[in-house]
């Protein structure tokens, strides 16, 4: 199975400051792993520095056992890496299938294009009823489904997915976890990155803590879930 991540001593800077310093964890193939931490520990910038959009000054980050610390964004997406950006990000002026295939961009061949979709609507039954609607009309719920499905058009081995709960209700983010968790079932490897630790506990296999731009803890669920310090900083 595919889809291994690992990060070893990644430094990432903005004009100078690092906000990553020295980061190393482990994403291992068919699983789900989370990246805990609140506002400004420096989450989105390791996301970003995976996908070579800001790219680390020093560290390596190796994907299936290859190095893409210093490759460019849509080298890194056509070895395997898929994203689904904070805030979902949609088109908002194109359908719901046009939001999707614009997923499959790199597949140059329609008959899998279309096979794929075909797919994704059987997973979103939501969005198959709902195909030609602008996505821009569509709920907060039903544009998270749109972005999953936009990432999953390109057939990753490894899925990103950035704060999924940003802006849901309770009962969304239910639903949304219950879907990331069907996805990793499917056997593709997940990276969460969250700061709802309940409900990413409860659907990872190994948790990390990012504090002020370093690993400040990692685990099982549970131990993390056990440790004080953690419990302190991101249960409230």
């Amino acid at each position: 199975m595919a889809g291994s991540l690992e990060i070893e001593g990644v430094y990432t800077a903005y004009d100078k400051a690092d906000v990553l310093q020295g980061v190393s964890l482990k994403v291992e193939a068919g699983r789900i792993t989370c990246l805990l931490g609140s506002n400004g520990s420096g989450k989105t910038t390791l996301v970003r520095s995976i996908l070579g959009l800001t790219p680390p000054r020093a560290g390596h980050i190796v994907f299936d056992g290859s190095e893409i610390t210093n490759l460019p964004t849509h080298r890194i997406i056509a070895a395997g890496i898929a994203c689904i950006p904070e805030g979902r990000k949609v088109f908002p002026k194109l359908t719901v299938e046009e939001n999707l295939r614009v997923g499959a961009y790199q597949e140059r061949t329609e008959k899998i294009s279309s096979a794929r979709l075909a797919e994704i609507l059987h997973i979103f039954p939501r969005l198959a009823e709902r195909r030609m609607q602008l996505a821009g009309t569509m709920s907060g719920g039903e544009q998270a489904m749109v972005s999953i499905g936009r990432g999953l058009m390109c057939a990753p081995k490894l899925l990103l997915i950035d704060e999924p709960s940003l802006g849901l209700s309770p009962l969304l983010v239910k639903e949304n976890f219950s879907i990331i968790r069907g996805i990793n079932e499917r056997g593709i490897t997940v990276l969460l990155v969250e700061q709802n630790v309940h409900q990413t506990l409860a659907i990872s296999h190994y948790g990390y803590v990012l504090s002020k731009g370093r690993v400040a803890a990692s685990g099982l669920p549970a131990e993390l879930a056990a440790r004080q310090e953690v419990r302190d900083a991101y249960f409230g």
